[in-house]
């Protein structure tokens, strides 16, 4: 099944309407509703940030989002990391992360590269040589820790 993933990469200034909103609505239906967390999920980082997703039958099925160095953090990171509930447990996740890295590498060279993670997914990212540092802190009412990969 991964293998009929399609995997596109874009700069927020390239995407199409149609993209973007299936972007939002994987994103939404994950952190919003499936956490049951109310919050901001459209800021204005998107605006400085390339969006990597993988798409399957026409369905976005995961995401993440890549910020430029400065705006979350001095070093690039990666955020909004999702997958579509029906898709965890299969590769499309190491997949997901391993392209998203990879691109990072490509555009940017090997360097630092943070991440705010939800604390219990700390293990989920020390696959991909990111380590914990500082403590927890609570964002969204949700427990998480700050993991750079260097």
């Amino acid at each position: 099944m991964e293998n009929n993933v399609q995997w596109e990469i874009k700069h927020f200034n390239e995407l199409s309407a149609i993209e973007y909103h299936e972007i939002l609505a994987l994103r939404t239906a994950i952190f919003v509703v499936e956490q049951n967390c109310p919050y901001q999920e459209v800021d204005y980082k998107d605006l400085n940030s390339c969006h990597l997703w993988g798409s399957l039958d026409d369905q976005v099925i995961a995401v993440t989002r890549i910020v430029e160095p400065g705006i979350s953090y001095p070093e690039i990171s990666i955020g909004r990391v999702a997958v579509d509930k029906k898709f965890r447990g299969t590769n499309i996740s190491r997949d997901l992360m391993l392209m998203t890295i990879s691109f990072i590498e490509k555009i940017y060279g090997k360097q630092a590269i943070r991440i705010s993670a939800q604390e219990h997914l700390q293990s989920y990212y020390h696959k991909f040589d990111f380590k914990t540092v500082g403590q927890m802190y609570l964002e969204d009412d949700i427990p998480h820790v700050q993991m750079l990969r260097q």
